[in-house]
């Protein structure tokens, strides 16, 4: 097996939004924030490579909305989803399996894009993709509080594909890929465990989408479920610790991944480090 991990490109967002009940007088000693308040993310993608099969974990934004769209994102930096997966030495035709942890745009948005006519076409032509079916009932019938992340150019060329794979529950997806289901932060959030060279790595996604949201009461605004948040959190990091896994952040521009460590605090983040220093 053969892991790799590669940034899409980096974006801004509201540090409060992030951080949620947290006081930016406390949430910015951890993470610096410009003069409107945004704080930069990351989008990390996850590339699993195994028995025959190369897994992409998550797209990104792609590029199928216009300017207005992006305006408020800030999008800089990165290698980009097709260069990034160039320099783990893949091209799109060698994705097998996407895992979509959830379907907010900028999860999703890159599994398609527009072709010169303004058709929909998929980038990775020889791709399953895989869903929580949670999730997708979910994102079908959309509501008021995600709508502008349901995407319907993004959501329905999975419907439409003929490749979509819909995940009833936590399950081994293929010898060990492990998919958690969560519902916190949003209905069927998968969060994917990796156990390779006899390690479990955990790609926590928006669970806990960086370093600074190990500590159980520093979640995000956009969670629907604060409250199953914490439990779900809780219930990783003290089987995570316990079990010495390893954390892959999706949107920690600093910490590519950690390990745990006690407190008396509580768990923390302990030694943070790039992927690649584990092989």
């Amino acid at each position: 097996m053969k892991l790799s991990v590669f940034n899409i490109s980096n974006f801004r967002v509201d540090g409060g939004a992030m951080f949620g009940v947290i006081p930016k007088a406390i949430w910015s000693r951890s993470v610096p924030s410009d003069e409107n308040n945004t704080i930069v993310l990351s989008l990390n993608s996850l590339v699993i490579e195994t028995d025959g099969r190369v897994i992409l974990i998550d797209a990104g934004w792609g590029d199928k909305q216009d300017e207005k769209f992006f305006r408020h994102a800030y999008l800089h930096g990165g290698a980009g989803l097709i260069g990034g997966l160039a320099h783990c030495g893949y091209v799109a035709e060698d994705i097998t399996d996407i895992i979509i942890t959830h379907l907010h745009a900028d999860h999703c948005g890159g599994c398609f894009s527009r072709d010169p006519e303004g058709e929909i076409v998929p980038v990775f032509p020889n791709a399953l993709y895989h869903v929580s079916r949670a999730q997708w009932d979910w994102a079908c019938e959309s509501n008021q509080r995600e709508e502008d992340a349901f995407l319907d150019e993004n959501i329905r060329p999975l419907g439409d594909s003929g490749k979509l794979n819909l995940i009833d529950g936590d399950c081994e997806l293929y010898t060990g890929i492990r998919l958690r289901i969560c519902y916190g932060h949003t209905p069927g959030l998968i969060v994917p465990a990796v156990t390779c060279n006899d390690r479990v790595f955990v790609y926590t996604g928006d669970l806990i989408p960086t370093s600074a949201h190990i500590p159980l009461l520093w979640n995000m605004a956009y969670d629907l479920l604060p409250l199953v948040t914490i439990a779900e959190k809780e219930a990783l990091l003290t089987e995570a610790l316990e079990n010495n896994y390893v954390l892959i952040f999706q949107h920690d521009p600093d910490a590519e991944c950690c390990t745990l460590k006690e407190t008396p605090k509580g768990i923390r983040a302990g030694t943070k480090t790039m992927l690649a220093d584990y092989f």
